[in-house]
């Protein structure tokens, strides 16, 4: 039996592609699902010549959202969203990836699908996409970051307008408030986002995690944490294999070959 019954996974160079694969239930994510994408973001994490991970969903829908009949109840025992001992791709809990990810959207993504837009570095949506974080609908409130990211990512207005209205809103506002960075025609979101994965791949890796670990810790920490630990980052990367290579191709007007080292 396949390690994956929701998702599909696999690397091409060193882009590792996660695909949500349950389109029957519009990508709604039950236990399994959830679980499966914390393997596949442990596996993206652990492989090291993944250099950044491409996020979509096969059919017309990125999700639905959660399967809560099943999930619910679930959280309400006091169960974890994802296994402890893998990485959390909310990243709120445990483990936390250190490499990129790019996701891809079309169709509708509600409540999880935002919260996970939200935990990654770089959104693009086609003009099919819909947006939802519709737990007050429900009578619950979200519980996958949606609290804390969205007033930090479009301010606390525009956060509040959806948070407290449950209201849908189209791919132009969510480029708006910057919960995606492009907006692309119908059905080539994922074109896109491959295209600007595969070129995140094509830079030197250390570089580029050590640059999304201090862009987080400013956000995260604050600017005077974020500032004490950037000259000695810097420092690290002046000595690595990969900063002498992109020193060489620039003397030699090329393109760099990065080894990850």
């Amino acid at each position: 039996m396949s390690e994956y019954q929701r998702l599909t996974v696999e690397r091409t160079g060193h882009v590792f592609c996660i695909g949500l694969n349950r389109p029957e239930k519009r990508n709604a994510f039950d236990l399994r699902m959830l679980r499966e994408l914390s393997a596949a973001y442990t596996k993206f994490e652990d492989d090291h010549e993944a250099w950044c991970a491409l996020l979509f969903a096969h059919g017309d829908h990125f999700t639905g959202g959660l399967d809560l009949p099943e999930v619910g109840p679930a959280v309400h025992r006091g169960e974890a969203l994802f296994p402890p001992e893998g990485v959390d791709p909310l990243g709120l809990y445990g483990r936390r990836r250190t490499k990129p990810v790019v996701m891809a959207i079309e169709g509708w993504c509600l409540t999880i699908g935002i919260e996970l837009a939200l935990a990654t570095d770089i959104r693009v949506a086609s003009t099919t996409a819909k947006f939802g974080q519709i737990e007050v609908n429900r009578g619950i409130m979200p519980y996958g970051g949606a609290t804390l990211r969205l007033p930090q990512v479009a301010g606390w207005g525009d956060a509040m307008r959806w948070l407290l209205t449950g209201d849908i809103f189209d791919a132009e506002e969510a480029c708006r408030i910057g919960v995606v960075q492009e907006v692309t025609a119908e059905g080539s979101a994922l074109e896109r986002a491959r295209a600007l994965a595969q070129t995140i791949a094509k830079r030197a890796p250390l570089a580029v995690q050590a640059s999304l670990a201090s862009s987080r810790i400013a956000v995260e920490a604050g600017h005077f944490e974020a500032r004490d630990q950037l000259m000695p980052a810097a420092r690290a990367l002046m000595g690595t294999e990969d900063a002498a290579e992109g020193v060489q191709s620039f003397m030699e007007r090329r393109e760099a070959c990065f080894k990850g080292r």
